[in-house]
């Protein structure tokens, strides 16, 4: 099983890096007492933070990339809250890589270091 699915394609596991991430928002801070007073605000939000890959055949990476065309992706990621996967909506943060081997015509046919970061949309189906 894929450790990322995106629009249903497979995404090869991470080598580097994919920090989980759970972000609880919150309606206000603290007073000026220090305490705090606002409530939790709509469901956690994850993101998978600084997936990377040491290095991608261009055809696969440009694969991957061509799922995020239309930004807004369902994306099936490890839930380290409940121990299983969850399937939400996310959109990709930047999307870098370091092209390291060339065809003729001067395309890269490698990278290396290819990196995107993938984030709640916070919508609930």
């Amino acid at each position: 099983m894929a450790v990322i699915t995106i629009n249903g394609k497979e995404f090869p596991a991470p080598d580097i890096g994919g920090s989980l991430v759970v972000a609880t928002n919150v309606s206000d801070g603290k007073n000026a007492s220090g305490e705090f007073v606002g409530q939790k605000v709509g469901r956690d939000q994850y993101k998978f933070d600084a997936l990377q890959w040491k290095f991608l055949d261009a055809a696969t990476w440009s694969s991957m990339l061509k799922e995020f065309s239309q930004f807004v992706v369902t994306a099936k990621i490890p839930d380290m809250v409940n121990n299983r996967f969850i399937t939400i909506r996310m959109y990709p943060g930047n999307r870098t890589a370091t092209p390291v081997e060339f065809d003729g015509s001067g395309l890269p046919t490698r990278y290396k270091d290819c990196k995107v970061n993938i984030v709640d949309c916070g919508v609930v189906d």
